[in-house]
C-alpha cells in the first residue's frame, strides 16, 4: 500500500541528528574515487596465518602424472630366430657323372714334373691370349687332359670351352672338343702340389670299387688358376671309365 506524501516528509524530518553525524563521519572516512588514467593501488594481502607448532603444513595434492603407452606398429614383424649358419657337408669324392663334349679351344704341349704347374699355366695364359685379341669370352672353366704319363714328365692338352668356332689361329691351338662318356667326380682344394695325395686317394676308391679307369684324367678348374693364390685352388677331377 502506497504511503501518502505529508508522512514521507514526516519521517525524514524525525531523522536523529547524531545519525547525520554518523553519515558524515562514514563519508569523511570513504577514500576518494580514482581519478580517470590513475591506477589504483593493490590492495594489500591479509596476513598468512601462523601454523601451530609441531604441526605440518599438508602439501598440495599433485595428481599423478598420465601412463605414458608406446603405440604399438601394426606393421612390426614379430622377432626372427637367428639365423643359422648351413652345415658344410664333405666335397663329393668319387661321384658318378656324365661328360658332355664341349666345344673347345686347344693348345697341346708337355711338362715335367718339376716344372708342371708353371706349364700348365703358361699354357691357360696362351689361350686365353688367343681370345683377348678376338674378344671372345670363355663359355666356361679351364681344363687339363692328361694324355700321357711317365717318370719324367707328362702330355697334356689345356682346353677353355667357347661358343663359337674360332679362325686365324697359332700354329699350336686348334678347336676341338672336350672328353665325353661316363665318369666319377672327385673334388681336390689346395695347391696344385698337393695333387699327389688326391689321386692316391682317387687309386685307392677305384681299387675298392673294383673299377678300371680309362688312360686319361681331365681337371676342370672351378677358381681362375690365372688369379687365384694357388693355395686356394679348387679342382674337380674327373676319370672317365672304361
Amino acid at each position: 500500500m502506497n504511503r501518502p506524501r505529508p508522512f514521507c516528509r514526516f519521517a525524514i524530518a524525525m531523522i536523529p541528528a547524531t545519525l547525520m553525524f554518523g553519515l558524515s563521519a562514514v563519508m569523511a572516512e570513504t577514500p576518494p574515487a580514482t581519478p580517470p588514467g590513475a591506477t589504483a593501488p593493490a590492495a594489500e594481502a591479509p596476513p598468512a596465518t601462523p601454523t601451530p607448532p609441531g604441526t605440518t603444513t599438508p602439501a598440495t595434492p599433485v595428481p599423478p602424472p598420465a601412463e605414458v603407452q608406446t603405440p604399438k606398429n601394426p606393421t612390426a614383424e614379430a622377432p626372427k630366430p637367428p639365423v643359422t649358419a648351413p652345415v658344410q657337408t664333405a666335397d663329393p669324392f668319387g661321384e658318378e657323372h656324365t661328360l658332355a663334349p664341349k666345344t673347345v679351344l686347344t693348345l697341346r704341349n708337355n711338362a715335367t714334373w718339376e716344372n708342371a704347374f708353371e706349364t700348365l699355366i703358361d699354357s691357360f695364359k696362351s689361350l686365353a691370349a688367343v681370345l683377348d685379341k678376338q674378344g671372345i669370352k670363355p663359355a666356361g672353366n679351364m681344363m687339363i687332359v692328361y694324355t700321357s704319363t711317365d717318370d719324367n714328365g707328362f702330355s697334356f692338352l689345356a682346353e677353355i670351352p667357347v661358343d663359337q668356332e674360332i679362325r686365324d689361329l697359332p700354329k699350336n691351338v686348334s678347336m676341338g672338343k672336350s672328353p665325353e662318356g661316363k665318369a666319377l667326380k672327385f673334388v681336390h682344394r689346395g695347391s696344385y702340389d698337393n695333387m699327389d695325395n688326391t689321386y692316391e686317394a682317387i687309386t685307392n676308391t677305384l681299387d675298392d670299387k673294383k673299377l678300371e679307369a680309362k688312360d686319361t684324367f681331365i681337371e676342370e678348374y672351378k677358381t681362375d688358376p690365372l688369379k687365384t693364390e694357388e693355395d686356394n685352388l679348387i679342382i674337380d677331377v674327373y676319370v672317365p671309365l672304361k
